[in-house]
């Protein structure tokens, strides 16, 4: 008797509160299947705006994929880093060179035209990498659905939580051990690098060290477009053998010290992910494997959901 009462003091503050009206259910769970009924064609109009500027400039790819990369690693994936505060995300140290912002403004406009106010600016941004990925005949994968997007931004987070090029190999794993994320998913995530493009800015120190593991060659023939001062933003593609496939190449440069950057080469540089890095070049699928489930976990980081943030109308500012 005494369990039965026991289990009824539990169960009516529990149905008062689902019968109230201040009740809000909490969509926790992202969803593959999130807009089909309140925005069936939401998934193919983003990918036809993204299809349509990787078309345009096929660096595009790259750059879509590493703004979500920096949108998740701030507060998680809530499109902060699309916003026109003041101060911004935008216009932090850790962000130059990030682009891709009109890219992702447009895709919003068209989903806005079909289904107003129902498509978050997170959720574009997430689908928008993955499309991305396969427009230029990378990887696919299921991407979850359901953010919402924060009604702010935070440069004093993006300024210390995203990683940056010279990056050793502890600081690399620590910094997205602390978005959960695994040194696989590290690894796997750095792969990505196999397409895009560096600013001089990013990799000088590396190319002009002459203590540090990088094939001197190799050094030698970035320094006509990096000079030791001026041309900062002089751009190196991150894997110079394949620029514009999504393959194994960057981790096969690292195994010959032709990482661009100090904190690619921190991958295979006789340390704990040197077996990863060999692995990935040795079996590519299991690069891409691992890749696709990276970038799901990525997603996954930190949402806003239910009746946290908002839907904005337009991704450069809170409703």
């Amino acid at each position: 008797m005494e369990y039965h009462k026991s289990i009824v003091t539990i169960l009516i503050p529990i149905l008062a509160l689902l019968l109230s009206s201040n009740y809000i259910p909490c969509k926790a769970q992202l969803s593959t299947t999130f807009y089909d009924d309140t925005c069936p064609n939401a998934l193919t109009t983003i990918r036809s705006s993204i299809n349509a500027a990787v078309t345009s400039e096929s660096r595009m790819a790259a750059s879509l994929i590493r703004l979500h990369f920096h949108d998740c690693f701030v507060q998680g994936c809530d499109a902060s880093i699309l916003l026109d505060d003041a101060p911004s995300e935008k216009t932090v140290g850790r962000n130059g060179g990030v682009r891709g912002y009109n890219v992702i403004d447009d895709a919003k406009a068209s989903v806005e035209s079909i289904c107003p106010g129902i498509v978050s600016c997170a959720d574009v941004l997430a689908v928008a990498a993955r499309d991305a990925s396969v427009a230029v005949d990378g990887p696919t994968w299921q991407v979850r659905l359901g953010r919402r997007d924060s009604t702010s931004a935070n440069p004093g987070v993006a300024q210390t939580d995203l990683p940056i090029a010279s990056m050793n190999l502890g600081q690399l794993i620590a910094n997205f051990d602390r978005k959960t994320l695994s040194v696989r998913d590290m690894v796997a995530l750095s792969g990505s690098h196999t397409i895009g493009q560096a600013r001089c800015v990013a990799f000088r120190a590396r190319i002009y060290d002459n203590t540090s593991n990088i094939d001197p060659e190799f050094a030698s023939s970035l320094r006509t477009n990096c000079p030791q001062s001026g041309g900062n933003g002089n751009l190196e593609s991150l894997d110079l053998v394949t620029p514009n496939t999504f393959d194994v190449n960057y981790f096969r440069n690292l195994l010959e010290r032709r990482g661009l950057l100090a904190s690619d080469q921190a991958l295979f540089n006789g340390d704990s992910t040197d077996s990863i890095v060999q692995e990935y070049v040795d079996n590519p699928s299991v690069f891409l494997s691992d890749f696709t489930a990276a970038m799901v976990r990525m997603g996954d980081i930190d949402p806003l959901t239910g009746a946290n943030g908002e839907i904005r109308t337009v991704c450069t500012t809170a409703n």
